[in-house]
């Protein structure tokens, strides 16, 4: 069942967020969500999620459906090594094993026990994205996912994500195009106005 935003309206101390915003998403596959710093991208994301209410407008189809998320802040445990950080949300049937290697596919083989504060923040990115991935969920939220990623990280990163979680609703906030098509988006969503 697709997802159907019907008016969806946000402000924040009187200015104009999201405004009559009404579109329906897929059951799996890439959405890019683009717009300039500031124009609501996130705060559509956080009202998907729950996270935030709506001023009005309604969503359908979201019942039951369980979000996992990469946040523009990686929200990871510093004095946890990567593996303990994706650990705290995975199945137990997840094998450390498993782990390593989705960690491996991103350029991270042999850093599941170092300590997160000791890595780069292109590494901190790659743990918040595995964990992201690897934790079950329906619909998987990748806020600016690949920020801090050379090129060739950028590359093998977007085909692990593909690779492992292609058979979900990904919804990809991003400012660069070519991004959105490296990650087959079947559709974007362009987000105006000011504000979150």
């Amino acid at each position: 069942m697709p997802v159907s935003i019907r008016g969806l309206s946000k402000s924040f101390d009187g200015k104009q967020v999201l405004e009559n915003m009404s579109f329906e998403l897929p059951d799996r596959g890439v959405v890019a969500i683009e717009g300039r710093s500031g124009a609501g991208k996130t705060t559509l994301l956080n009202i998907l999620m729950g996270l935030l209410p709506p001023d009005g407008g309604t969503i359908d189809g979201l019942a039951g459906r369980r979000f996992t998320a990469v946040f523009q802040e990686d929200r990871l445990l510093e004095n946890w090594s990567a593996l303990k950080n994706i650990r705290l949300v995975c199945p137990r049937a997840v094998t450390d094993a498993e782990i390593a290697a989705h960690l491996a596919e991103t350029g991270l083989a042999g850093e599941e026990k170092t300590p997160v504060r000791a890595l780069s923040g292109g590494m901190k990115r790659r743990v918040a994205l595995v964990r992201a991935v690897i934790a079950p969920g329906d619909i998987l939220v990748l806020d600016e996912p690949f920020r801090g990623l050379d090129e060739a990280t950028r590359s093998a990163v977007i085909r692990y994500v593909l690779k492992r979680a292609g058979n979900r609703l990904i919804l990809l906030v991003t400012h660069d195009r070519a991004e959105a098509g490296a990650m087959n988006a079947l559709m974007t969503i362009s987000i105006g106005g000011e504000g979150a």
